[in-house]
């Protein structure tokens, strides 16, 4: 009997389980089945929370005992139990303990004719074999020979009960036992069969669930190989092919066509890369060899493995199902809980870690010469002594140019830069004090104007675009850049106004072909230097005038229009013939010789065509089916020195012989159709993402499909709206150059080209990935070059800094570069420091000079994270503009800047690596000196900071993102961290200063592309040999970042479906800088008159929010002045949603933001329904609404007085 205050439910389910009454139990049922119908899941979880389902399976066998089972009772228990089973976690093991899987499966046996009965049973059967240990249970008691007994052609009747079979025969053949059983009876054959018929005959399309449950069925079989193999060798591919081709034209049969992509995708045979080998097709012998690691391996590795595939395309045939599986396979939890999170409050918590003795570290003494010079020798702006009291003033309103302040560009016209003179300093020089002392009055006068002053002069006027003819043209086919005359060399006249523009010198050509660069006919210091080809048939003149005369090539220039007027042609090229690279090449690439402008409009993010990837994984299928139509030519080869390039006119050229450059082969597989392989990593076999490539030789109108078949990530932003980029060097010669985003039908997916173990982990079974993209030419012959992210290469770094360098004003900016080291190569890295110069030579002034805290930045430790050093540009002319706020900056802070941390990396086109084939950014623990030099010796500088006490405010290491939009920043916080684990609340006791989320919401609020929704203050497991991680745990920098911009674009705010560009990507470099005074002077609000209770902010905030378990929805912090309402400042620090419904104070950032792009994706119908629990569990952080108010750079930088 029930309890008194017993529910409704309960006692239904009581008199159920006692009353002896055929009728009443049948009312009861009828009952249960309504009330479960009507509910939905909510009532069907309440009973079986109630013991429903143990009662109603006892129910089931209690019945079975009876001869010969009442049928309606029968059909009602069925029904009922395939209901609720679903919601019950352990309903799988207590009917197997019951014995109710051979009751229901022998019912089926005994009244297979019985429709009404047979039905409710095979819906049972469905929710049995969600078990595995059930399903291979029922497997062996012959369910899927019975399913194939109700299962056949085509019928219009029994309709529903051939649906449900198929249902269940779906979810049978998710084991790989029944798959096995189903291979070995030919099954594979008979559901090809069967499916045809459907298809032939559901003209009306009335059956699509039977046509796709039949699919479902092929589906589960292929995923063992055997099941595979009987599927292509049933023609399995050619049916599905042609089926889903003629369901094409009808939108409701996408399900079909999806499903039967999916199938095919998976049998399609794999093939391996048609390399060599998978190690990188350049070799450099390293000074060491790591004991362990990947590296070693490689090395390791006897000459005689094909590392290029494996002996088995997966594993699945090794791991057999046994009966006796986890019972407790149900129990898994399903929460998001990520491993990777470092749960030890001992290894979060910061020990500043000495690592090196001071002896040790007064190596790097001579790099800090600011924070020993007395300024005796400089001429600085003022010698006249000042009191060093606060004067409370503060400077003017901040302004930073923002991306949509574009200059009006005349395209009309071209840019040639004059009178800058510019002097290369060798190795070593450039530690030399910065003097005024010799420079004549002209010189100083040169040297107060300011750098955008100075270079603003270089603007001259010269002809239009359409002045450009064909002598010109031709001098630039044939321009070899070697024996430039002394009159004309980089610094050789001082005082002489120079030319930067392009010089066209004309040298004799060798070959025969008037099209095609002369290879060099002299050497310059030993090497040549030489512009890529330049077809110039194709080029469009508008000038018919006579070509002939050398004299006039001689005189002419074509010039590009500068953007930030830092880039100068020949120097660039002076640059080039001094930086190594291991192929040592000799060729510069159009786009780094012109330069590049950020164009005058704006990109934005790509709409993806509905079925795009559908669509070329047909044409890919098309490739098996249609052998005959593919003519796999070999049209570019580094493997293979001695190829030869096809004639044939209607045939592309490909070539990256060149700084950054990365294409490996290309192979032509229809006639505008070409497959490209990108190398290795330099001492790595894998790493495959960054590509930079020039193609010729196209024709005008013309659609070519482009695939990169060798990536390695499982998912991209070229999924979702990023296209590449191309710079045609006829758009630059007509006065436009600059990299625009190009191509169509653009997706990303996994192909059929096996991935060796040895490259992936040891793991079998795994392929590459595909970008595929289609462009049309807007011109004939053109030379046009692809990259994967706007190129910046090592040889543009370091003439930016020496045009940095010869324009600042020295009595405003303390500016050095010095060499931090050497590469393994023998390329030097820089390193720059920026401040302002003390006001005089005075004590006080050299005090506070001395005294102003360090910001330390480095970028480009990935090579292909080429934003990266976009946004550092962007830092660095900010820092050196004479711009108020600057200047103030300067003021406030030292800057240490490493602009580059892997140049070999950069230069030699990898993605990940250095040389040492090791991805420096995973070695900051324990660094090399002989492997990761650049990694050794500025971690050496931070310690050095450490050891004299000046350890910096900020660190932070610019990076970019290839799988998440917008700017977004990593940091670290313990608290944070634990807050993401199952740790109780006791870790809460921690006191953690929460100073580490200020600079990222201030950048959330003054940065158009930064979003504070992406930031995570986590520390992971996986991260911990990061500089992020490192330099917060070992140094101590609080404020230890790692800063992510976007390949893409940004989701958010004022760019939103906008692809980002280099005037974005600078702006945001600019931004930060304006974040740091910000910062400084929430920091120091004394030194601005500001209230003084800001300093308490953070503290507030720890205070406030101390218990883990009951967290507020938002905290806000609002002060006052004295001065009442007349100055507010409202920092909106932080979001906290209740731990019941996330545990996280912000959120986890993923490896990406978007829905994960599966093999489902874009294939099957329940894509949409299949999200991924990661992304169920991590919402973003909270972000401001359009109504909160945001502090402005005029608000900060006022003063209210008492």
């Amino acid at each position: 009997m029930t309890a008194k205050g017993s529910t409704g439910m309960e006692v239904l389910l009581s008199t159920l389980e006692n009353t002896k009454d055929l009728q009443t139990t049948l009312n009861i049922l009828c009952i249960l089945v309504e009330l479960v119908s009507a509910g939905g899941g909510r009532r069907a979880s309440f009973l079986v929370s109630k013991g429903g389902s143990q009662i109603l399976l006892q129910l089931l066998v209690n019945t079975s005992k009876e001869s010969p089972p009442h049928e309606e009772l029968m059909v009602q228990i069925h029904s009922i139990l395939a209901k609720i089973g679903p919601k019950d976690k352990k309903f799988g093991v207590k009917a197997r303990i019951n014995g109710a899987l051979n009751l229901t499966l022998n019912l089926v046996k005994q009244h297979l004719q019985n429709q009404r009965l047979v039905l409710p049973c095979l819906q049972l059967l469905r929710v049995y074999s969600a078990n595995s240990v059930n399903s291979v249970s029922l497997g062996k008691n012959g369910v899927v020979e019975l399913m194939f007994k109700i299962i056949g052609p085509f019928s219009k009747k029994n309709s529903g009960l051939m649906k449900v079979a198929l249902d269940t025969l779906a979810a049978l053949l998710k084991s790989k036992t029944n798959a096995r059983r189903a291979v070995d009876r030919g099954y594979v054959q008979v559901l090809l069969t069967i499916y045809v018929d459907w298809h032939r005959h559901d003209n009306r399309h009335r059956h699509m669930l039977i046509r796709k449950g039949i699919l479902q069925s092929l589906k589960n079989v292929t995923n063992i190989k055997l099941g595979r193999k009987a599927f292509t060798d049933a023609n399995g591919m050619k049916i599905l092919y042609n089926t889903s081709q003629e369901c094409l034209a009808v939108r409701t049969l996408d399900p079909l066509v999806n499903t039967s992509s999916l199938i095919m995708r998976k049998c399609f045979p794999k093939n391996r890369l048609p390399l060599p080998t998978i190690k990188s097709s350049f070799h450099f012998q390293l000074p060491v060899i790591p004991v362990t690691g990947p590296v070693a391996q490689l090395y390791s590795l006897p000459p005689e493995v094909d590392d290029v595939v494996d002996e088995s395309d997966d594993n699945d045939d090794i791991d057999l199902e046994a009966e006796n599986e986890n019972e407790n396979e149900d129990d898994v939890d399903q929460n998001f809980k990520n491993d990777d999170i470092e749960t030890d409050i001992n290894k979060l918590k910061p020990q500043q870690v000495p690592g090196r003795t001071i002896e040790e570290l007064k190596m790097y003494e001579h790099l800090f010469p600011e924070l020993a010079d007395d300024f005796q020798d400089y001429d600085l702006i003022s010698k006249e002594p000042k009191p060093f009291v606060f004067e409370g003033k503060v400077r003017g309103p901040i302004v930073v140019p923002t991306a949509e302040e574009e200059a009006s560009v005349n395209l009309s016209k071209l840019r040639k830069g004059a009178g800058m003179k510019v002097k290369v300093s060798p190795k070593g020089e450039g530690e030399k004090k910065p003097t005024i002392k010799d420079l004549t009055k002209e010189d100083v006068k040169d040297n107060d104007r300011t750098l955008s002053q100075q270079l603003g002069d270089q603007d001259r006027t010269i002809s239009s675009a359409h002045g450009l003819n064909n002598d010109i043209v031709k001098a630039l086919d044939r321009i070899t850049l070697q024996n430039i005359p002394s009159q004309t060399a980089l610094g050789s006249t001082a005082g002489t106004k120079k030319d930067y523009s392009l010089p066209l010198t004309v040298l004799t050509c060798t070959k025969a072909c008037p099209h095609m660069a002369t290879c060099g006919n002299a050497l310059f210091e030993g090497r040549t230097v030489q512009l890529g080809k330049l077809c110039c048939t194709g080029v469009e003149i508008e000038d018919d005038e006579d070509t002939e005369s050398n004299s006039s090539v001689e005189q002419a220039s074509v010039e590009v229009l500068d953007g930030p007027t830092l880039h100068d042609s020949d120097l660039y090229i002076e640059i080039v013939k001094n930086t190594k690279s291991v192929p040592e090449y000799s060729e510069v690439a159009y786009p780094d010789y012109f330069g590049h402008i950020p164009p005058p409009f704006k990109e934005p993010i790509l709409e993806r065509p509905y079925g795009v990837q559908r669509t070329k994984i047909a044409q890919d299928i098309e490739r098996l089916i249609h052998q005959s139509d593919i003519i796999d030519r070999v049209v570019y080869d580094l493997d293979n020195p001695n190829y030869i390039i096809p004639e044939e006119g209607d045939i592309l050229k490909f070539n990256s012989k060149f700084e950054s450059g990365n294409l490996r082969k290309v192979i032509q597989i229809r006639k505008n159709e070409y497959d490209l392989i990108l190398n290795s990593d330099i001492n790595s076999n894998h790493y495959h993402q960054w590509f930079y490539f020039e193609v010729s030789g196209m024709r005008q109108g013309v659609a070519y499909r482009f695939n990169i078949i060798n990536c390695e990530k499982s998912n991209s932003q070229f999924n979702y709206g990023m296209q590449p980029l191309m710079y045609s060097v006829q758009e630059a010669l007509n006065a436009r150059p600059w990299w625009i985003r190009m191509g169509t039908d653009i997706c990303y997916y996994k192909n059929h080209f096996s991935r060796s173990s040895v490259a992936a982990g040891g793991q079998k079974g795994k392929s590459y990935y595909t970008i595929t993209f289609t462009v049309n030419f807007p011109h004939k012959d053109d030379v046009c070059y692809f990259a994967y992210h706007y190129p910046y290469t090592y040889s543009t770094l370091q003439m930016h800094l020496q045009k940095l360098e010869s324009a600042h004003n020295p009595q405003q900016i303390y500016f050095r570069r010095d060499v931090l080291c050497e590469t393994l190569s023998g390329n030097s890295c820089p390193l720059v420091t920026i401040t302002a110069m003390p006001e005089s030579n005075y004590y006080e002034h050299i005090c506070q000079f001395r005294n102003r805290p360090y910001v330390f930045l480095s970028a480009r430790v990935h090579p292909g994270e080429t934003n990266a050093s976009w946004v550092m540009k962007g830092t660095l002319e900010y820092l050196m503009s004479n711009n108020p706020t600057a200047q103030n900056l300067r003021e406030s802070y030292i800057f240490k800047i490493v602009p580059m941390l892997n140049p070999d990396g950069v230069i030699n086109g990898n993605h990940r690596c250095s040389l040492s084939g090791e991805d420096l950014n995973r070695q900051w623990q324990s660094p090399n000196p002989d492997l990761h030099p650049t990694i050794y010796h500025t971690k050496g500088l931070l310690q050095y900071l450490a050891a004299v006490k000046h350890l910096p405010l900020v660190y932070c290491d610019y990076h970019g993102h290839s799988r998440k939009k917008n700017v977004f920043m990593y940091g670290c916080s313990i608290k944070e961290t634990v807050w993401h684990t199952n740790e109780n609340a006791s870790s809460c006791d921690i006191v953690e200063d929460m100073g580490y989320r200020t600079l990222p919401k201030i950048l959330s609020h003054i940065a158009p592309a930064f979003c504070m929704s992406s930031c995570s203050f986590v520390v992971e497991k996986s991260k911990e040999s990061t500089a992020r991680v490192v330099v917060w745990r070992e140094i101590g920098v609080q404020r230890s970042y790692t800063m992510e911009s976007t390949l893409c674009g940004c989701d958010q705010g004022k760019y939103k479906g906008l692809q980002i560009g280099t005037r974005e990507l600078e702006e945001m470099g600019a931004k930060f800088c304006v974040g740091l005074l910000r910062l400084k002077r929430l920091a120091s609000p004394l030194e601005y008159n500001l209230p003084s209770s800001l300093l308490d902010f953070e503290n507030d905030l720890i205070e406030s929010s101390c218990k883990v378990t009951s967290f507020p929805s938002i905290l806000r912090i609002s002060w006052y002045s004295s001065d009442n309402l007349k100055h507010k400042i409202r920092e909106e620090e932080w979001i906290i949603v209740s731990q019941k419904n996330k545990r996280c104070p912000t959120t986890y950032v993923l490896d990406e933001d978007e829905p994960r792009f599966l093999e489902e994706v874009d294939y099957s119908a329940e894509s949409n329904d299949e999200l991924d629990i990661e992304l169920a569990e991590n919402a973003g952080d909270y972000e401001p609404s359009v109504q909160e108010e945001v502090l402005s750079d005029s608000e900060l930088s006022r003063t209210y007085l008492p």
